[in-house]
């Protein structure tokens, strides 16, 4: 649209640039036309009156001859005659030009009476030489000619056609001057007008593009001043030109694409902050979670320190005393033999948990597995339990379904983990200690808990019982390495089955273990 403005303002000047060249072109044209005109006038007027002052001298050079003879002045009376006659012939050559372009209206009786004055001149210079042909008639008659031809002919017929011809081109050529003076004029007045009407209109014009012009590009602006403030909310009015309006329609859409873009950027930076604070907690808490494994760890060491220094003491002990006896019976032999036996065998059971735990950890745990019934695996390990402990102190009770599958596994491995358990619940049982063992068929696994009523598990510690090192610090015996409850999930996730554990304390323990069924058992 605004395009089509600016084609109008352009049109416009071009029309008045038209006009103003049209002006100055008829200007040019019709002075050119009546300059030619005022000097054709002009030449007839001086033809005119070289014509008059010629033939005042050939009247004159023929009196002469009248008077002086026939042979006197005949050269100059035959060059005044030519002269007449060239001039005769251009005035109405003139003439006829002049009424070519004037019109027959304003130059009537120009070229008859041209015509008039050379036939005129004929007859005069006619009868002078008629005069002086009959010089010889009577004084009297030649006299009467005479005077006829001097008075009447050419001071009366001669002189009024003479100045009725320099008369009539002086009123040609005022005419002309009075056109081209109106002219002149009318040409000032029109210019006159025509700036008039023109820079007001050019200037009107101009200041109405701008205004048009402006008013967007103010918008526009703002626009984008308030953009570059951080605004993006601020959109750029609509109703301009199809121009401004497609500019605007661009910037109102690249401020929505940088609002949606801020929005995501926002929302990047929240999320990005959010998993900083996630990652910052889980680096935290793994952090201290690598505190406590290294201090349970030096912990352990002290503890494995302890645990490995008590059985050696004893073996040096009871072989020292032993040896210092000067005379010793085989009971006695028997007794000391049988104490280093049982101190061996903690060595023993005590390495080979540190030899499980550094094989699970390098992932080198080796499981011998076999199909079969997992509730003789149960059942042979409790009544192995319950023979260790008395039943004043453990109760033992099982709830084994009847139709439970075979399953794969290595069952002194599965029988190492019960008893870990059973254990465990010993050391931190009460003084009167209930044990349930129950297993049961869910989906594709077998399901076994064991659940006893013991003393229960702090809950800042039961998130810690299947570390390696880690042991509570109320145990009932006082001893153990820490490392039960670590090798027993070491052995289940070596089966793809999973352990764990839920307690409240005052409450008891409950250890739920999933072991999963065979392909070829499930039935």
């Amino acid at each position: 649209m605004y395009k089509r403005k600016v084609i109008a303002f352009a049109g416009l000047i071009s029309v008045i640039v038209m006009l103003t060249s049209a002006l100055v072109v008829a200007t040019t044209q019709i002075t050119r036309t009546n300059l030619t005109q005022n000097n054709i006038a002009q030449a007839l007027l001086n033809e005119h009156i070289l014509v008059s002052g010629t033939s005042y001298r050939l009247f004159k050079q023929l009196t002469d001859e009248l008077i002086f003879g026939k042979d006197a002045n005949q050269a100059e009376v035959r060059n005044k005659s030519a002269i007449i006659q060239q001039s005769i012939a251009k005035i109405i050559e003139l003439e006829e030009r002049q009424r070519q372009a004037l019109g027959e209206e304003a130059t009537q009786g120009s070229v008859e009476d041209t015509g008039a004055l050379a036939a005129l001149l004929d007859e005069i210079i006619s009868e002078f030489r008629l005069v002086i042909a009959e010089q010889n008639r009577s004084q009297l008659q030649q006299r009467e000619k005479i005077q006829r031809l001097l008075e009447v002919t050419i001071d009366n017929r001669f002189r009024e056609a003479i100045n009725t011809a320099v008369n009539r081109q002086s009123k040609v050529v005022a005419s002309l001057n009075a056109r081209i003076e109106t002219l002149s004029q009318s040409i000032l007045w029109y210019a006159i007008l025509l700036a008039i009407f023109t820079v007001p209109l050019v200037f009107l014009g101009a200041h109405w593009l701008l205004s048009v012009l402006y008013q967007p590009l103010d918008s526009i602006r703002d626009g984008a001043e308030a953009i570059a403030q951080g605004n993006l909310n601020h959109r750029i009015s609509r109703g301009f030109d199809a121009e401004f309006d497609a500019i605007a329609a661009a910037f109102n859409s690249m401020a929505d694409e940088l609002a949606v873009q801020r929005d995501k950027a926002q929302h990047s930076t929240r999320e990005l902050e959010y998993q900083v604070s996630q990652r910052t907690a889980e680096l935290t808490h793994a952090n201290r979670m690598l505190q406590n494994n290294d201090k349970a760890r030096r912990e352990f060491l002290a503890d494995i320190s302890h645990e490995l220094r008590t059985p050696l003491s004893i073996i040096r002990g009871e072989a020292q005393v032993t040896l210092r006896q000067t005379s010793i019976s085989e009971e006695d032999y028997q007794s000391t033999l049988q104490t280093v036996l049982e101190q061996v065998l903690n060595l023993t059971r005590l390495v080979d948990d540190l030899l499980m735990i550094a094989r699970a950890e390098s992932g080198a745990l080796r499981i011998v597995p076999r199909t079969l019934d997992i509730r003789e695996v149960i059942e042979s390990t409790l009544e192995k339990i319950q023979s260790l402990n008395s039943a004043d102190t453990l109760s033992l009770s099982s709830e084994i379904a009847q139709s439970l599958p075979l399953i794969s596994c290595d069952p002194d491995r599965i029988a190492q983990v019960l008893m870990i358990l059973l254990d465990n619940a010993v050391n931190y049982g009460g003084e009167t200690l209930q044990v349930n063992v129950r297993a049961e068929r869910q989906g594709d696994a077998v399901l076994i808990r064991l659940s006893d009523n013991g003393r229960g598990i702090d809950a800042d510690a039961l998130p810690f019982i299947f570390d390696r090192y880690f042991r509570a610090a109320d145990a009932r015996s006082g001893q153990g390495s820490g490392l039960g409850l670590a090798i027993a999930k070491a052995i289940i996730d070596a089966h793809h089955g999973s352990i764990n554990a839920s307690s409240s304390p005052g409450e008891g323990t409950c250890f739920t273990i999933v072991l999963p069924i065979t392909g070829e058992h499930r039935g």
